[in-house]
């Protein structure tokens, strides 16, 4: 049996970023998919890609990061509210159209066919509906085997099967964090096209048509993502499901969205990671959820997946070429040091804005209520007030590759 140079793990956009980052280096690069090619994905999950995140796309392949913007769209404003008030707005003017913008909105199943028609475009070689439920890691490389009994073998894998990663529980390393005490009910709403609403992202601190939960509202191509924050000892069904579930989507975003709900799910936010990003014999590399799991403020999920996966197809071309095994394990310790700190600087502040949108203290909730107050007469309350559920933006110089 021919052994490869690298096999990745999963075909959703970070698996899929992983075989065009190692294409990028010269190195062929094959995708082993649990699920069927003409799979269904449902819902719009991760929406949100920073302006670093298109970037480095476009680093990887030009082209590539210009195909997320096509795809996707700029919001422009920016508005908060707290308990029915407007506390903070601000509208920027879009970027010149050669110019990658700050971000783009869009649904991950539509970026995962740009990322899928690169794959294509450049070789990448697919094994489709095959789920691996052996793997074997050793000194020399690893050995695959899927339930179907047909096995491959690679000097190295790197693993983007999700989070239930079944290669990170094989090579026994484990997750270690903590998960949110209230549940979030996230839902999709397609956008209505003959009366849209305004591009405009707007989170809604104790809203009053619900309650006084918070509700967030940001829109993608195509629709709305429409979040909102249950009690902790509250059933979510109350909100996920039948008449209640209607009529918060009509109270916050408008009567006729209440009839477009293509999808709902709820979360208790996960805040973990892995012990460590590579297995004991340095050959398997986590990258995405199989190795972090983050409240989603922020957007910090697929956008620290994207620079894992290109910082393992770099750790494994240098691993390739290195004249012996110390140098070659050396570059894999570089890429699980440098990751897991980035990650662990994404899970502290995503916590800091979970903490903050929770607000369980009566200092916490005594600040927002002066900070709302303050907001019409100074600007940057109402600015902290907008920021805050997102977590801090600027990493310390440890954490390598810093938020994303």
């Amino acid at each position: 049996m021919t052994q490869l140079p690298a096999i990745v793990i999963g075909a959703g956009p970070i698996g899929l970023t992983a075989a065009l980052a190692l294409r990028a280096r010269g190195l062929p690069a094959t995708i082993i998919e649990a699920e069927p090619q003409n799979r269904q994905r449902p819902g719009s999950r991760a929406i949100y890609i920073h302006g670093a995140t298109l970037k480095l796309l476009e680093r990887i392949r030009p082209g590539l990061g210009w195909g997320f913007v096509r795809h996707g769209l700029v919001w422009p404003t920016r508005r908060t509210t707290y308990r029915g008030r407007e506390v903070f707005s601000k509208s920027y003017r879009l970027p010149p159209p050669d110019i990658l913008p700050h971000f783009t909105s869009l649904p991950q199943v539509v970026a995962e066919r740009v990322l899928l028609d690169a794959c294509r475009e450049t070789g990448v070689q697919f094994e489709w509906a095959e789920p691996i439920e052996r793997v074997v890691s050793g000194l020399e490389g690893v050995t695959l085997t899927a339930v179907s009994g047909h096995t491959w073998q690679a000097q190295y894998v790197v693993a983007a099967d999700g989070a239930r990663s079944t290669v990170r529980k094989q090579v026994g390393i484990e997750m270690e964090g903590s998960r949110s005490e209230n549940t979030f009910v996230i839902v999709d709403v397609a956008e209505v096209d003959d009366a849209p609403l305004p591009l405009e992202r707007v989170f809604h601190y104790e809203h009053p048509a619900v309650g006084g939960r918070n509700v967030l509202l940001v829109p993608f191509k195509g629709g709305w993502r429409a979040d909102l924050e249950c009690h902790p000892d509250e059933n979510p069904a109350r909100w996920s499901e039948g008449p209640g579930l209607k009529k918060w989507i009509a109270d916050t975003l408008g009567p006729r969205y209440a009839e477009r709900i293509t999808w709902v799910s709820n979360y208790q936010f996960l805040q973990v990671l892995a012990s460590r990003f590579a297995d004991p014999s340095r050959r398997v590399l986590l990258v995405g959820e199989a190795a972090h799991l983050f409240a989603p403020f922020g957007a910090r999920g697929m956008n620290s997946g994207v620079p894992d996966a290109d910082s393992a197809a770099e750790a494994v071309a240098t691993a390739l070429e290195a004249g012996d095994a110390r140098a070659a394990a050396a570059a894999i310790d570089v890429f699980d040091s440098q990751r897991r700190a980035a990650a662990e600087w994404n899970r502290a502040c995503a916590g800091v804005a979970l903490e903050h949108l929770q607000a369980r203290t009566v200092w916490q909730r005594a600040k927002r209520r002066t900070a709302a107050l303050l907001a019409p007469m100074w600007e940057s309350a109402g600015r902290w007030l907008d920021e805050a559920p997102y977590g801090p933006r600027t990493p310390p110089p440890s954490a390598a590759g810093g938020k994303y």
